[in-house]
């Protein structure tokens, strides 16, 4: 096993997927994982505290990437518009891999409880990114937390459209989770 292999990362995400998918999260072991991957169980460690952040590796990009977006976008954008800009450029680092391991993963949380709740507190943690972007642009608290929770819908929306698509195809996950900002925005305002 190759000790210092570029892409390990993403072979042990991979490798956990499919071992989660075959075998269940609660019969799969990290030794498991790390053969699967062709690394070392030391190596597994260096990348993940436990077998269970595997699921939401790239979390911490995600929530920057999202906080950038919102930061850069323009002065006088709204709170939904500034979210827009976070989704775009945290939609920008989802690729082929995360369309095709998308199936799968989620059959993998579907069947754990304790997967289920991981996913929770990334959503939580997702918002929160979203909520403080906003509200470091001058957006008052409630309606940062609110445009945030709306941002973490969106996205979860439309991941699921793009990620249950044409996987062949070449559209970009943007285009769904801006639509589903749009509808969730139509909704919101039927609201009254």
């Amino acid at each position: 096993m190759g000790r210092w292999e570029p892409g390990a990362r993403e072979r042990l995400v991979v490798a956990a997927v499919d071992l989660f998918t075959e075998q269940g999260y609660d019969a799969t072991t990290v030794a498991q994982i790390a053969e699967r991957a062709g690394v070392t169980k030391s190596t597994f460690f260096r990348h993940f505290p436990d077998k269970r952040e595997l699921l939401v590796a790239g979390q911490e990009t995600l929530s920057r990437l999202l906080a950038e977006g919102i930061a850069e976008a323009p002065d006088d954008a709204s709170p939904l518009e500034a979210v827009a800009a976070g989704l775009e450029r945290a939609s920008s680092a989802m690729g082929a891999m995360n369309r095709e391991l998308a199936p799968r993963l989620k059959a993998a949380v579907a069947a754990s409880t304790e997967l289920q709740e991981r996913d929770a507190l990334k959503s939580v943690s997702l918002a929160a990114a979203m909520t403080t972007a906003l509200v470091a642009r001058g957006v008052p608290d409630p309606t940062a937390a609110l445009a945030g929770e709306l941002g973490v819908l969106a996205f979860k929306r439309g991941y699921v459209e793009w990620s249950e698509g044409d996987r062949d195809a070449k559209d970009e996950l943007a285009g769904y989770v801006l639509a589903a900002l749009g509808e969730l925005r139509t909704a919101s305002a039927s609201l009254g």
